[in-house]
């Protein structure tokens, strides 16, 4: 600017802009900041009370948070080894490891680490927790619908974006046109069908089974990611595939070392997409599965009594449940983004 190489302006824009860009991330973000000083006030109130607007909770409490982890505690085992060719057993007893127990704490006893007396959340109310949360029941259950569902849904999303990119094939166009009218329907179709549904999986004896579930979430989630990846499989130059072929490659090598390489950005898009159906979808699992089997959703609603809501109770569970996803999230957020650019190759 000295120079008067560049504009004065032009430093203004850049400052506005960062300003802008800042001022809307703020936004976005605010909300979670709600849930947080929410979870973190030990009552559940928000950052607006009676006395007026306050950005920190007065009396900041892990309460919650400890209520809705619980005791973290691996129980001590005993191991049996039987000795070849002898009547005797050699057993060992592991140590039980207490990394949690919530039941004992006291103030000023949590977050103390071994390298001194350094506590890792001072000012924050610490109490016994007394009958904490089944969250660890609900993460377990979550799990297990989340993993089949990805499994089944990449075994049948996988072949055919394959297909519909690189074979021709009878009423292919068909069938094109009805996953794209699935991919626009699917989900809520079968939310009006859900009675219809349930009815079929309750005569099936499956209606509490985790893994009918996953079936029903892979089902649902298969129209949609198989046209994302076929998209972007389109991307990929057919000479990649010529090349393999005349090195004497076979067809499922081709596909192996050169297909799904190429298109790591739109596989981790794809899997992203199928496991948060069968991590966050709660109506019809709601419906289907029983107390014992309910996911980290429903788990979260069954905290709303018919007249109150324990909010810093809700707040915590809310934020410790969606802490996988963000996780997930942030270190996949490349490959969504290059998964989402439908374009198997880089200009």
């Amino acid at each position: 600017v000295r120079r008067g190489e560049l504009s004065a302006t032009e430093p203004l824009k850049t400052v506005g802009a960062t300003a802008g860009a800042l001022v809307l991330v703020m936004a976005l973000l605010f909300p979670i900041y709600w849930i947080l000083t929410a979870a973190l006030s030990g009552t559940g109130g928000s950052i607006y009370s009676s006395g007026g607007l306050t950005l920190l909770p007065e009396r900041p409490s892990l309460v919650p948070f400890l209520w809705v982890v619980g005791d973290l505690i691996v129980p001590a085992y005993a191991v049996g080894v039987n000795v070849p060719f002898t009547d005797l057993a050699v057993v060992f007893n592991t140590p039980q490891l207490v990394l949690l127990d919530v039941s004992a704490l006291r103030p000023g006893t949590f977050g103390r680490v071994a390298f001194g007396s350094v506590e890792l959340f001072p000012g924050f109310e610490v109490r016994p927790v007394e009958n904490p949360s089944a969250f660890k029941g609900f993460f377990w259950n979550s799990l297990t619908v989340a993993i089949p569902t990805v499994i089944i849904s990449m075994c049948l999303v996988v072949p055919a974006s394959y297909a519909l990119s690189r074979r021709e094939f009878i009423l292919r166009r068909k069938v094109l046109f009805l996953y794209v009218l699935l991919t626009q329907v699917g989900g809520g179709l079968g939310i009006a069908l859900l009675i219809g549904l349930y009815t079929v999986y309750v005569q099936l004896g499956i209606n509490d089974s985790k893994l009918a579930l996953s079936v029903y979430y892979a089902a649902t989630a298969v129209p949609f990611n198989t046209w994302l990846l076929k998209t972007y499989m389109d991307g990929i130059p057919v000479s990649y595939e010529e090349a393999a072929i005349v090195d004497g490659a076979p067809a499922w090598r081709v596909v192996w070392e050169v297909i799904i390489p190429l298109s790591a950005a739109g596989l981790a898009t794809v899997f992203i997409f199928t496991f948060l159906t069968g991590w966050t979808e709660f109506v019809v699992a709601q419906t289907l599965l029983g107390t014992d089997n309910y996911t980290l959703p429903v788990g979260l609603f069954s905290l709303i009594s018919e007249y109150s809501i324990p909010w810093a109770r809700f707040s915590a569970f809310a934020l410790t449940f969606a802490t996988p996803i963000m996780l997930v999230y942030l270190f996949a957020q490349r490959y969504i983004e290059g998964g989402l650019s439908f374009s198997g190759m880089e200009g």
